[in-house]
């Protein structure tokens, strides 16, 4: 027998959420017998799946031993990433990161070791804030993503409470950001907002982008307004703001309006990126605001706060 002692990252999770994160090695058919048999049990008593863990009680697992073998053989895994990491802002609560430019926020398919969260979790370990010998559950988290490519503000939760208001805030769209990013040919329009139809294409990793409604596909409204314009080179420096949140929703919708991102090489003309030498697209989530319309529990003190990246490479070109 195996008991858990719950504490403050713990609390509030189901049973089975619980179970999952704390045992992974144990197969969810398996987890869900063993609750209903009594072998999983809360406080000494029988539990049910929906069961809410609070601060201080105990999950007794009468689980073999197998199961816990082998966890946390990799729970230091991180300390190999470099340390290299910018912080933007930081508390007890929340870590905004400045991610480079070619640097991905996860693992990915093409097999990346070195991630973001992976700096993150060797800065907090360093620092003591995160051991994960102290934790049976929680992993301190990003609670958004940007491209490999795409540089700028990431966010992390350090707790568990921060994860939950956050991905909530995220989800409500309850956080303003703002991206700069260098368009090749200057919009008509000095200021729009842009309404068009997306459908990703999971196998080719590309976005379909037309003016009208079709098959499987859902809609993206972008905003955007001219900062800067080089007319000689025929580029243009944009402020962006999303409306919706679509895979790659600004490169592909300011290319489906004939301006695509400069350097990018999926939606981008590769041409004029070769002929200006640039390699990686110009696009910075360089703003972010805390715009909380409903209530943010332990963060709120974060609401109005804005928050800024370094400014991107790309703005040496208008100057």
């Amino acid at each position: 027998m195996k008991e858990f002692n719950i504490n403050k990252n713990d609390a509030g999770q189901r049973l089975d959420k619980f179970v999952t994160k704390a045992v992974p090695a144990l197969p969810k058919s398996m987890m869900y017998k063993y609750i209903r048999s009594k072998r999983i049990k809360v406080n000494g008593r029988r539990a049910e799946i929906s069961t809410r863990l609070g601060e201080g009680d105990r999950v007794q697992m009468y689980v073999n031993d197998e199961f816990f073998a082998g966890k946390g053989e990799n729970e230091l895994s991180f300390t190999a990433m470099p340390k290299e990491i910018s912080v933007v802002y930081e508390d007890g609560n929340i870590l905004l990161c400045d991610k480079p430019s070619g640097l991905v926020v996860h693992e990915d398919d093409r097999g990346s070791t070195d991630t973001l969260i992976g700096r993150v979790l060797r800065y907090l370990y360093d620092k003591g804030e995160y051991d994960p010998a102290g934790e049976n559950s929680f992993v301190p988290a990003l609670c958004n993503r940007i491209d490999r490519n795409t540089s700028g503000i990431v966010i992390c939760a350090k707790n568990a409470e921060a994860l939950r208001v956050l991905n909530q805030k995220v989800r409500d769209r309850e956080l303003e950001k703002r991206y700069l990013c260098v368009t090749v040919g200057i919009p008509q329009k000095k200021s729009a907002e842009l309404k068009a139809y997306c459908k990703k294409d999971e196998n080719e990793k590309l976005v379909t982008v037309r003016d009208r409604p079709f098959e499987g596909a859902r809609t993206m409204v972008t905003r955007f307004r001219v900062l800067k314009e080089n007319r000689e080179k025929d580029i243009a420096l944009l402020e962006v703001g999303l409306v919706t949140g679509r895979t790659h929703q600004i490169r592909a919708h300011l290319a489906h309006i004939g301006c695509p991102l400069l350097g990018d090489g999926k939606y981008g003309d590769g041409r004029v990126n070769r002929a200006m030498g640039v390699k990686t697209q110009a696009l910075c989530s360089h703003k972010l605001r805390f715009a909380f319309t409903t209530d943010a529990g332990s963060l709120a003190y974060l609401n109005g706060r804005e928050f800024t990246a370094e400014d991107p490479w790309f703005l040496t070109l208008f100057r």
